[in-house]
């Protein structure tokens, strides 16, 4: 998979990108989510009443991560534009993400509004990481 022709730049802009959206998205559905999740605010912050930046910093090198093979994805499907980069990651979430999350929350015995709120997050993130490197182009 070759990556000739994208931007780095686009890739780590990408990666803040859905690193914002994912903020955006859990501090708008904190409530739904703990719900969903069955913790209160203090059960994940602990004793310190402060969170942990490793989740923090492990998100961003996961989306990070996620922005380099999506370019390759995108630029193996020939077109680099913001729709073919949205088209992409929406087959990389259908294919891999949902199916994945769909699975281990069900066998794990999670509520299914988790399985939807987590997985809507990570549709939102690969779709706003294709449209920033699909907008860039080669």
């Amino acid at each position: 998979m070759s990556l000739t022709g994208i931007s780095a730049l686009s890739v780590f802009l990408a990666a803040i990108a859905a690193w914002l959206v994912g903020a955006v998205w859990y501090m708008g559905l904190a409530k739904p989510w703990m719900a969903a999740i069955g913790k209160t605010r203090e059960e994940l912050v602990g004793p310190s009443g402060k969170p942990s930046i490793v989740p923090f910093v492990t998100s961003f090198l996961a989306e990070l991560v996620m922005a380099v093979v999506l370019a390759g994805f995108i630029v193996q499907i020939g077109t680099v534009d913001v729709a073919h980069g949205m088209a992409v990651a929406f087959m990389a979430w259908l294919g891999f993400v949902a199916t994945s999350m769909v699975v281990n929350h069900g066998f794990g015995g999670a509520r299914p509004m988790l399985t939807v709120i987590d997985s809507g997050h990570w549709l939102a993130v690969l779709l706003v990481e294709g449209a920033v490197i699909g907008w860039f182009g080669r």
